[in-house]
């Protein structure tokens, strides 16, 4: 792979030719395009970790996706600078922050209401579904985008068909932060790829055809059959997330009362070593534990930020060959690594067990059975030959212009009802599935 090719302007869809906006490049067109999203949007009120909370300082979907795009930015702005004489010509340090940022920014956009339980409880749905023979008729590989659902490819279906053109271009994005973003570049055949991140793939059966276009403007080498390696980009992306999930994953730990603060404290304190700042050794008894880990946690993300670029430059060699194993963090040294890794060791064994967490991905699978038990029952009994009821036509009406065509194959069906319901928040997947069962909330 070559910079020049990676970092293409181009777009995606059909481009109106527009003169050039003063300040403003087609990657920071890009990152506005997602800002503005209505799917952007949405992951205000979707589960990051925790339940959407009572207590405003518990992260959503929408502020981790804020605070992965701000480091995004940083670690894009600082591998520009230190690769400066590899980019092309009219590439600037700021170019591959942006292209980051935006990836970062959307990198859950296609997530579905309450987390990776809400992920599991689709999989787990059309499991059973396919117990039932609701997935007879369609291919081996189609059944396996349902029965292998992930959010990273619903996001690629979001940002290239659903969002703004419909199912002409979508956002029509540059190929650059498209690349970026393709956190998997594979469809649902190639889902353990990575060999320990089960169900991930990045693209439906529906969207090859995209795939294999953005793979192409890109230069990406085509590695299997339906898969292709990498956009270097992505894993800078990738370690963004790593970062904020794991500084913020221990904030509302600590908000949740169920770490001590002694012990955060002590996991970054052995990451910045003597490089404290200096409002942090003014602190007195009386300021709050929240302005503390503040001001820690800034300095935390500034090491692990530097730590990143630094192996980003010195893997540089095998990301462009498409070879590098592995992920950014295993490839950063000495405490950088170790914090990364104690700090999502932590939230495994104290965060993630908390009951109220436990409860509400229950919840999941009961409200999220209900959404898919109507909206593909009827989608079911439409191409079944007959007139739908009563009942279907009416549950069919709540899709709107997701409603499916009856003249298109049932996989198609099946996934416009998936892009309504996994567009969906928490508060209103929840509230639709009450009414559907006769139990609609007070007035």
């Amino acid at each position: 792979m070559d910079w020049h090719n990676l970092l293409t302007r181009e777009r995606l869809g059909k481009v109106l030719h527009s003169s050039e906006e003063l300040g403003r490049s087609p990657f920071h067109k890009d990152h506005d395009r997602i800002i503005f999203s209505g799917a952007f949007r949405r992951l205000g009120r979707k589960t990051q970790v925790h339940p959407v909370s009572s207590n405003d300082h518990i992260h959503t979907r929408l502020t981790h996706s804020l605070e992965v795009g701000c480091v995004g930015r940083s670690l894009g702005m600082r591998v520009g600078e230190m690769l400066r004489e590899d980019l092309p010509d009219w590439c600037e340090p700021s170019d591959l922050g942006v292209i980051v940022q935006s990836a970062c920014l959307a990198h859950d956009i296609g997530n579905p209401p309450f987390g990776h339980s809400g992920e599991d409880a689709i999989r787990y749905w059309f499991q059973q579904a396919a117990g039932r023979g609701w997935l007879d008729g369609m291919s081996e590989a189609q059944r396996g985008d349902f029965l292998n659902f992930e959010g990273n490819a619903q996001g690629f279906r979001v940002l290239t068909q659903l969002e703004y053109h419909q199912f002409d271009g979508g956002t029509r994005l540059t190929y650059a932060t498209l690349g970026a973003y393709l956190k998997y570049p594979w469809t649902a055949r190639h889902a353990d790829a990575l060999g320990y991140k089960k169900h991930k793939f990045g693209c439906y059966q529906s969207e090859l055809p995209l795939l294999e276009q953005i793979a192409n403007k890109l230069g990406l080498p085509q590695l299997e059959h339906q898969r292709w390696a990498r956009h270097p980009l992505v894993y800078l992306m990738e370690a963004a997330d790593d970062i904020c999930y794991g500084l913020i994953d221990l904030e509302d730990g600590l908000e949740m009362d169920l770490l001590d603060y002694a012990e955060v404290e002590a996991l970054l304190l052995d990451l910045v070593g003597d490089d404290l700042p200096e409002t942090y050794r003014l602190l007195g008894p009386r300021d709050s534990r929240r302005r503390k880990l503040a001001i820690l946690r800034g300095k935390a993300i500034e090491h692990l930020t530097n730590a990143a670029a630094h192996a980003f430059v010195e893997q540089q060699h095998g990301l462009l060959a498409g070879s590098l194993q592995g992920d950014l963090v295993e490839h950063m040294h000495g405490p950088a690594k170790r914090c990364v890794l104690q700090a999502k060791a932590i939230a495994r064994e104290k965060i993630f067990q908390d009951k109220r967490k436990t409860l509400h991905e229950i919840g999941a699978y009961t409200t999220l059975e209900i959404l898919l038990n109507a909206f593909c029952g009827a989608a079911l009994e439409q191409h079944g030959g007959n007139p739908p009821s009563f009942k279907n036509r009416r549950i069919l009406d709540l899709l709107g212009n997701n409603a499916p065509d009856p003249q298109q194959p049932l996989y198609n069906s099946f996934l416009r009802v998936i892009d309504f319901i996994a567009g969906m928040t928490d508060s209103y997947a929840t509230e639709m599935a009450r009414e559907m069962t006769g139990r609609s909330s007070p007035v």
